[in-house]
């Protein structure tokens, strides 16, 4: 069950700002906390505020911040890493023992009015971008992790499961990063011609493609589906050396193709969110080398937040709602309105 609740306004910490949220994406991980009540051994187990895709203008700040900052606008990276442990301390602070993360229990998220955040994790952001925009620097550093931890670069060949909203953005950032081929797997046809609408991006439809005819074809493949049977038809389509980075959230076990792993020494690994990745993605969505307004099908307003979880599952065409929380009773836009 969903309420709208009045809260308190968190005391500033010396370190933080409190930012005006002027936008919030609704995220799969925030479906899946809401209709399971965990992603893998992430549980909720009381109430919590929901949503981590934010961006917004800072209206105060504590007493260690500039107040030069007050009026700026900033997307938000939802996270409080300790700075303390080793992992923090050799910068891959996104595998913190202690991180706190907006929206995963019990740390409240952003669908909301207004957030807090360390100074140094809001991220000034040029006046091209808009609120959509800016908020949306989220999922695309999602990508752009899982491109660096897939090594893509100048020349690479890659091949991604999945037409949702981070499978099209990696599929973009995959570009960015220069690769020569990028090829997007997807059962529904409206989301493979939409890919097309991003960039020099082919497609394929898993159900009818001959998958034999793509053997040792990528150098890197990135699954963003979280479908075992995806995944599983997609690995021997890398050649030897190649790398497999799961991003998609599915079932807790996989069955893998051990014996081509192996012998292909292919690399497997997963993604945790993101580090360092916020200046990349602000700087790839600034320059038009990642376009994230396409993919925004929807607003709604802070009443209607269940209604936006609910959106791509209820409209087969919906693939990015945006909360509003300044606008009470947004109606469901089509893309591109605001």
């Amino acid at each position: 069950m969903i309420e709208l609740r009045d809260v308190p306004i968190p005391a500033l910490d010396a370190d933080q700002v409190l930012v005006r949220i002027e936008a919030v994406g609704v995220c799969g991980s925030d479906t899946h906390f809401y209709h399971e009540g965990h992603i893998g051994d992430l549980v909720v187990e009381g109430p919590i505020i929901l949503g981590h895709e934010s961006a917004g203008v800072i209206v105060a700040v504590g007493s260690a911040v500039s107040a030069a900052r007050i009026g700026e606008r900033v997307s938000i990276e939802p996270q409080r890493p300790c700075r303390r442990c080793e992992h923090c301390k050799t910068g891959d602070y996104n595998l913190c023992v202690a991180m706190e993360f907006y929206g995963a229990y019990p740390i409240d998220g952003v669908f909301s009015e207004y957030a807090v955040i360390q100074d140094d994790f809001a991220f000034a952001v040029p006046d091209s971008l808009s609120a959509d925009e800016a908020a949306l620097i989220e999922p695309v550093s999602v990508a752009v992790h899982a491109c660096r931890r897939a090594g893509v670069t100048a020349s690479s060949r890659v091949f991604i499961t999945g037409a949702g909203p981070i499978g099209l953005l990696t599929a973009q950032v995959a570009l960015a990063f220069g690769a020569s081929e990028v090829v997007v797997s997807d059962p529904v046809e409206n989301r493979r011609r939409f890919a097309q609408t991003l960039g020099d991006i082919a497609t394929v439809d898993p159900v009818e493609t001959d998958f034999g005819s793509l053997e040792l074809h990528f150098d890197a493949y990135i699954d963003a589906s979280g479908n075992g049977r995806a995944i599983r038809q997609a690995i021997p389509t890398l050649r030897r050396g190649g790398r497999i980075v799961l991003v998609g959230m599915g079932n807790d076990d996989l069955e893998l193709p051990v014996s081509v792993i192996q012998n292909r020494e292919l690399e497997l690994t997963g993604t945790y969110r993101y580090a360092n990745t916020w200046p990349t993605a602000i700087e790839l969505v600034a320059r038009g080398a990642v376009r994230v307004a396409p993919l925004v099908t929807g607003h709604v307003g802070l009443d209607q937040v269940e209604a936006g979880l609910l959106m791509n599952r209820s409209d087969p065409d919906a693939i990015k709602t945006v909360v509003v929380p300044g606008r009470p009773g947004a109606a469901a836009l089509p893309r591109g309105e605001r």
